[in-house]
């Protein structure tokens, strides 16, 4: 036999009795929160009015809490005469624009969605029914005979009950209807058409949707039967919600300044009550509203007052749930985007994986790369399975296609570059246009690691920068040796992961190399210990009164600079690859020189801080150690009988300098790989100087890179003939020799034109790949302030909250104070007064 279709009778009576049930009981909810007595409303409104003249215009009629009347059984804030009262909110969340719980309305809340109208959630995943299918956005639309569309804007879908109902006749119905949009609802998509569209022709619907208009144009003009009462409530509203806004502004202050929200307790005009009451204490002293509100909570003529710590929680998670959808919408718009990744403890010893987007925002003017925060994840699996299960995990939370990822960059783990089980393999796997970028800082800073330990002298450099911050540090009285004697930058320690460790280090000492020799002697004549003495003694007459090791002082500030500023630009979020390959260009080509003509240029400089610190400026003569030749070793007279700076540039600075050239050339490889797919649209002078089969070529090229499955982004005919267009369109200011146009530039430009649609998908996949992996490492930055050791038991959904909320701030500044308060109001009917 065939499977039923349909349920059958029995099954059908049984669904609706369940579903009676169920209505009967949110109707008894509802009922604890619905005025039964009009008359009652309007005197607790006149009654309290009465006692309010104080305040300015805005508050002085302010309606009190006429909610007070409504809730049963609701316990009241205790209010002693230091105000010795916790805040507590009901904890009732009905979703008033549920058609489930319009069953039995009284006329308030009825004007109340009336004046609001029905709510449509964007971008729901509506569920699969037995027959395979499922509610559609577009049944919302209603075709016309000639075609126009028109919106159904009294149709309504619940969610929580995968059914469509009738706005207007589900509010005003006045006799039972025969259509089940105006009692159960339907879920029939099979026949849902033909039901939509005898119901809108239906004589019943018409008049029903005849008084919900009438309505709202009588409520918009204030002239319903209980206007003045209506007058009353919305001054009550405005007061609610100017309370409101302070609230939202005092949340918003401290997530942006990464600030702790509670203290010990929650009571008013007490020391420990945190950060958030004193605020709000704060303002209450200058500001009549605030002022009238802590009277109220006082005088009990309030039950709830939205000071507590579960109202800073959501508020905090509707704020950031606002900042995120706007971020996830230019993502989309966008379209092609790329990950980055990066991970890290937190004071919790808790791994946790910082997930940024990178993508091009053409909707703004001039066009911008962005690069967001989304969120972190805990990881407990740290390996490259884990990592792109996380990774994947977040893409399909957040809706995004991972088959739009056009970059992916992780720092230099293999758990994250590995080519064969790293997440970068992973990914790949999927998409291989997911174009893979290692960090470039980090390249550089592993690059500097090698440098100083490529040799001997080099190591032991290092080694007494480190030792010379070491002796001053480990006691705050040697320090204050050291600063008697300094007056500019203090001294730096060394590490292996922080990027200006090395060049802060060099700097400070070669800055004022004599006065921190001064300082070491210094110490020498006061420290009472024997082993201190002994060291800075060594220091002090060994290294810094050496030649050498002021040349190497010179040198390493040399070149550890010129690192610094190409790192420094490179972390920029806008960094794209066109502007990376000739920075790193530019690298090259001054190690290359610097081989030819660094160290004469440096012995010069060197002598001139040698002659002032009265060093004699020469390289010192070590004994020649004499080893047995092998019989058939021929002599190597020229090293033999090479002077002491021969024997230092061959031994110390080329070795140095060639390292750093091979590191260069090896770690930007994937750069070079870049190049040869991309580089005919870095600059306009590349582009205009290609033929018409040089170009060809690289459109082919950037064809086949951008394929998978038969599938490219962009056609290599129609981007050639594009392309050859362009070259002609393009100003001649674009290709000037000295500042020629970047990819960004020519980028804005064909924007500008709007007929160069291939020309704009190149471009825009181009400046989506991302160069380093600062972002997220700034994003560590502000998980230290906000996950502190005195706030280790914070849950990650308010961490993450917090977090999107201080580094994505400019959003958050867009964000209208009106929209909050309605999302706020939505989330429960004891907040029918911020509506």
């Amino acid at each position: 036999m065939f499977p039923r279709k349909q349920a059958s009778g029995y099954e059908k009576k049984q669904k609706k009795k369940k579903q009676e049930e169920e209505d009967k009981v949110l109707r008894k909810t509802m009922g604890k929160w619905i005025l039964k007595n009009r008359d009652s409303l309007g005197d607790t409104i006149v009654e309290n009015l009465e006692n309010t003249n104080e305040v300015i215009d805005e508050t002085k009629t302010c309606v009190d809490e006429e909610i007070g009347d409504i809730i049963e059984n609701e316990t009241e804030v205790k209010v002693n005469e230091k105000n010795d009262h916790i805040f507590n909110e009901p904890n009732l969340n009905v979703d008033i624009y549920d058609p489930r719980v319009w069953d039995g309305l009284d006329a308030k809340f009825i004007d109340l969605l009336v004046e609001k109208g029905p709510k449509r959630q964007s971008n729901l995943e509506y569920p699969i029914d037995k027959l395979g299918r499922h509610f559609s956005s577009n049944f919302y639309i209603r075709v016309l005979s000639n075609g126009e569309k028109h919106d159904r804007n009294w149709l309504v879908y619940s969610k929580d009950l995968d059914k469509v109902f009738c706005f207007c006749c589900k509010l005003f119905k006045t006799m039972p209807s025969r259509s089940l949009l105006a009692t159960e609802g339907i879920c029939d998509w099979k026949h849902l058409s033909e039901k939509l569209t005898q119901h809108e022709n239906s004589k019943e619907h018409l008049m029903n949707l005849r008084s919900c208009v009438e309505l709202r144009i009588r409520l918009s003009k204030n002239q319903t039967i209980d206007r003045e009462m209506q007058e009353l409530i919305k001054r009550d509203t405005q007061h609610w919600k100017q309370v409101m806004l302070r609230i939202i502004a005092v949340v918003k202050c401290l997530a942006i300044h990464n600030l702790a929200f509670r203290g010990t307790n929650e009571r008013l005009n007490e020391d420990t009550n945190g950060n958030f009451l004193g605020l709000i204490e704060m303002i209450g002293e200058f500001d009549p509203v605030m002022q009238h509100h802590f009277r109220l909570i006082q005088d009990k003529k309030i039950h709830y007052h939205y000071l507590s710590h579960k109202i800073q929680n959501e508020l905090i998670q509707i704020l950031a749930s606002r900042v995120k959808d706007a971020i996830i919408k230019i993502i989309k718009n966008a379209k092609y985007y790329s990950v980055i990744l990066d991970c890290t403890p937190d004071a919790s010893h808790q791994e946790q994986m910082t997930v940024i987007i990178r993508c091009v925002d053409v909707s703004n003017n001039p066009i911008k790369i962005e690069e967001y925060f989304l969120e972190y994840r805990n990881v407990v699996d740290t390996s490259g399975f884990g990592l792109f299960n996380e990774l994947k995990s977040v893409l399909t939370s957040l809706s995004l296609d991972i088959h739009n990822v056009r970059g992916q960059g992780y720092d230099n783990g293999s758990n994250m570059k590995g080519k064969n089980i790293g997440v970068q393999r992973r990914l790949l796997d999927i998409n291989p246009r997911a174009f893979y970028m290692p960090c470039a800082s980090h390249c550089l800073n592993l690059i500097l690691c090698e440098m100083a330990n490529s040799s001997i002298k080099a190591k032991s450099f290092f080694g007494a920068c480190q030792c010379i911050y070491t002796v001053f540090a480990n006691s705050t009285k040697r320090w204050n040796v050291l600063l008697d004697y300094i007056d500019g930058l203090t001294l730096k320690s060394l590490s292996t992961t922080r990027w200006e460790s090395h060049i802060d280090s060099v700097k400070a000492i070669l800055s004022q190399v004599s006065k921190i020799r001064e300082a070491l002697l210094k110490l020498v004549e006061v420290s009472d210990d024997a082993k201190l003495s002994r060291d800075a003694e060594s220091l002090a007459l060994g290294e810094l009164s050496n030649f050498e090791f002021i040349l190497s002082l010179v040198i390493w500030h040399d070149v550890l600079l010129r690192i610094n500023v190409v790192s420094k630009k490179l972390q920029s979020e806008d960094m794209c690859l066109d502007i990376a390959v000739k920075q790193l260009e530019g690298l090259i080509s001054f190690f290359e020189n610097y081989r030819i003509n660094g160290l004469n240029s440096a012995i010069i400089d060197a002598k001139k801080i040698a002659i002032d610190m009265e060093i004699e400026p020469i390289f010192v003569i070590r004994r020649r150690l004499c080893r047995k030749r092998h019989f058939d070793e021929t002599s190597n007279n020229e090293r033999e009988h090479a002077s002491p700076e021969e024997y230092f540039r061959t031994d110390y600075f080329l070795v140095i300098v060639d390292n750093a050239l091979s590191q260069l050339r090896s770690r930007f490889e994937q750069l070079q790989l870049f190049q040869s797919i991309f580089g005919f649209l870095f600059n306009a002078i590349k582009l205009i100087s290609l033929d018409s089969e040089e170009l060809k070529c690289c459109c082919e090229n950037l064809e086949n890179a951008l394929k998978f499955d038969d599938v490219s982004d962009v056609n290599a005919r129609d981007l050639l003939s594009e392309l050859e267009v362009l070259q002609v369109m393009l100003p001649s200011e674009s290709y000037e020799i000295n500042k020629p146009w970047n990819s960004i530039k020519i980028l804005e430009f064909v924007k500008s034109m709007d007929m160069f649609p291939n020309v704009m998908i190149a471009y825009r996949i181009l400046l989506t790949i991302p160069v380093t992996v600062a972002s997220a490492e700034r994003s560590f930055s502000k998980l230290k302030l906000l996950k502190s050791y005195l706030r280790t038991t914070m849950a990650q959904e308010r961490l993450n909250a917090l977090a999107i909320l201080c580094i994505e701030k400019n959003i958050l500044e867009n964000i209208s104070y009106d929209s909050i308060i309605d999302d706020f109001a939505s989330k429960s009917a004891t907040r029918r007064h911020f509506k």
